[in-house]
């Protein structure tokens, strides 16, 4: 065996690892190599690029110098001849920019020759400007003469000649050096790409010998075990004929003892396999049925065949897909399948189609199928039709959602009218009655009554609205008596008037025809939907606008009391919802608070003393109307009589 034959071998034989690192090691060495002298290049080459970005900052540093110095001449001469003192502004400029120009250009400058003869230039500039500088001395000059001033002029024109000679001299030598540079930096970017090209042969041929050791070593023997593999798959007992004593060789090995070891198992596999069949296909409640890998299914049973209407000659080979709905066939079979394989299984209710189309609510068990080398080999599905109890479902959550809905209602408002009106109107009360002991006059006395009187009603009105969850409940105690009508308007109106004042409102109280009406009604209850009715006429009429109460008795033994006023009324679309609590229609025409439910309220109120809350628009304004049980006649007469004066 000769010495080359002897190191293939001693190669074939190491573990994977070092082949691996063999393999990587050789053409990553190569490519180092290249990578590193294309990063010198590149670095000779960046140096040369700023060169020349250095000279050429230089070159435009000279000819600003320049320009300065011909813009501040030209301003002088302007202001000799003019006399005018704006003609100074660029020799201003160019006094302050001329040493930050010197100063830079300095600062790039590498070469001697040049330093030496930007001195000179800074020296000449230097000069040129105290000329410049004396020559705004006009006035002064002229009177000494104009050869003084002619003097000065022909030495600046002089000092100006030389320092143009130096500038034009140190922009010839910065455009040498600036051709010399550009040719260094152009040679430097050859050499770069050379050795880019240099690299890219370098790479290649690594590649190349890498290639040929993976190939020699590993991929002719990793397809030798394939075919092998396949064979094992098709139930064959393989035969690996493999000297080498790497990871391949030994699998090679594991390879021909696992196919005598799966050929003994697969007659036990084809028995218990057929048990388990004969089991699922016994279920009939359950759907289940088993799918392979990709989702198409293979095995079917009765209980599946009941929910869903397919045959198992129907079905199996196809994809599960199918009993899905339209619009989620694409995404969500793929994404249980996902979930089942990261998880486990997955669990989920949702829709699904039978064969003629109809749909029944599932809940589906996905779980996946390993074998004992932890390798995926398909998914059992388990279906039940819970269309019944979805429907319960629904039912239940609907209405708790609405429980829920009507609680948080009532929540907010019971925690806006405790925390907004307690508390002011407590301390309304608390200086109103301070006020009463300390005045001593009838009509202030008068005044803090009515205060009071109000206060002491909104007070009251807070409970009444707290109440009102147990008007809905049914479970609210009303005192409903015999109620004179004119006395709980006059009431009402009196508490009333103070809020026309700001709009300059007119409430009028029309007499009715029959006089001492009564109703059955709790007073407090029915003084309070007066109220509400009375200020909404007030807050959403015109300005001097006006509200007008009547009552009169009508058929069938009712009494009806009607509010109207002279606002925009309501429009029709949106009475549907007048009494619905807490929605405050005209709202975004007045600036007053308010809780939205004093009309829904009132309605209840109204309906729990026997009475209708009612409301038209008609031309000019909009009017509300109670409908309350009228008191019998000889009652009502009971009452006239003793209202009467003796």
């Amino acid at each position: 065996m000769t010495a080359t034959r002897r190191r293939a071998l001693r190669f074939a034989d190491l573990p994977l690892r070092a082949k691996g690192i063999v393999i990587i090691t050789v053409p990553l060495a190569l490519l180092l190599a290249a990578l590193a002298s294309v990063f010198v290049a590149d670095r000779q080459s960046r140096i040369a690029e700023d060169q020349v970005r250095v000279t050429l900052e230089i070159q435009s540093g000279i000819q600003e110098i320049h320009a300065s110095i011909a813009e501040a001449a030209t301003a002088m001469r302007g202001y000799l001849l003019t006399g005018r003192s704006d003609f100074l502004d660029p020799f201003d400029r160019a006094e302050d920019r001329l040493p930050v120009v010197l100063d830079e250009v300095g600062g790039r400058l590498r070469d001697g020759e040049q330093k030496m003869r930007l001195d000179r230039i800074r020296a000449l500039v230097d000069a040129k400007v105290d000329r410049l500088q004396l020559l705004k001395q006009a006035d002064t000059l002229r009177a000494g003469g104009r050869e003084d001033l002619a003097a000065k002029l022909i030495e600046g024109k002089q000092v100006l000649d030389e320092l143009r000679q130096e500038i034009d001299a140190m922009s010839r030598r910065e455009a040498d050096l600036l051709h010399s540079r550009t040719e260094a930096a152009d040679r430097v970017r050859t050499l770069s790409r050379s050795l880019m090209i240099a690299a890219g042969f370098l790479g290649f041929a690594g590649a190349l010998v890498a290639v040929f050791l993976f190939s020699a070593s590993i991929v002719r023997r990793v397809h030798a075990l394939k075919a092998e593999a396949h064979r094992l798959s098709q139930g064959e007992v393989v035969t690996v004929a493999d000297p080498f004593r790497d990871e391949l060789g030994s699998l090679g090995q594991a390879l021909e003892d696992a196919s005598v070891l799966l050929k003994r198992r697969e007659a036990d596999l084809t028995e218990s396999e057929e048990r388990f069949r004969q089991l699922v296909e016994g279920v009939s409640d359950y759907g289940i049925f088993g799918l392979d890998t990709t989702g198409r299914v293979v095995s079917w049973n009765a209980g599946a065949e009941r929910i869903t209407g397919y045959g198992a000659e129907e079905i199996v080979g196809q994809h599960f897909s199918r009993f899905y709905p339209t619009e989620t066939r694409d995404s969500f079979p793929a994404e249980e399948l996902a979930k089942a394989t990261r998880h486990g299984r997955t669990e989920a209710e949702g829709w699904r189609v039978r064969k003629d189309g109809s749909q029944f609510w599932s809940h589906v068990v996905v779980t996946a199928l390993h074998d004992e080398a932890g390798r995926l080999r398909g998914f059992s599905k388990i279906t039940r039709d819970i269309t019944e109890r979805k429907q319960i479902e629904e039912a239940l959550l609907a209405a708790r959602e609405d429980a829920i809905r009507a609680s948080n209602a009532k929540s907010e408002f019971l925690s806006r009218m405790s925390h907004e009106l307690r508390t002011p109107l407590n301390s309304v009360l608390g200086f109103a009655q301070l006020l009463e002991m300390d005045v001593t006059d009838t009509e202030s006395k008068e005044s803090v009554a009515q205060i009071l009187r109000a206060g002491r009603h909104l007070l009251s009105l807070i409970d009444e609205v707290l109440d009102m969850a147990r008007i809905e409940a049914g479970r609210m105690d009303l005192a409903v008596e015999a109620q004179s009508v004119a006395e709980v308007i006059d009431e009402a109106v009196s508490l009333a008037r103070p809020l026309c004042g700001k709009q300059q409102i007119t409430i009028e109280v029309v007499e009715p025809a029959e006089p001492d009406l009564s109703v059955l009604a709790d007073r407090r209850r029915l003084l309070q939907v007066f109220l509400n009715l009375l200020s909404n006429a007030v807050k959403y009429n015109r300005p001097q606008g006006s509200v007008t109460v009547s009552h009169r008795a009508m058929d069938g033994g009712y009494i009806r009391i009607e509010v109207s006023d002279t606002g925009p009324g309501i429009p029709a679309e949106r009475v549907s919802r007048l009494f619905t609590p807490f929605d405050r229609l005209g709202a975004e025409r007045i600036s007053q608070e308010g809780t939205g439910l004093g009309l829904a309220l009132s309605k209840h109120l109204t309906d729990a003393m026997g009475g209708t809350l009612g409301f038209s628009n008609r031309e000019g304004g909009a009017t509300f109307h109670i409908d309350l049980p009228r008191v019998p006649a000889s009652v009502e007469a009971r009452q006239a009589a003793m209202r009467s004066p003796p």
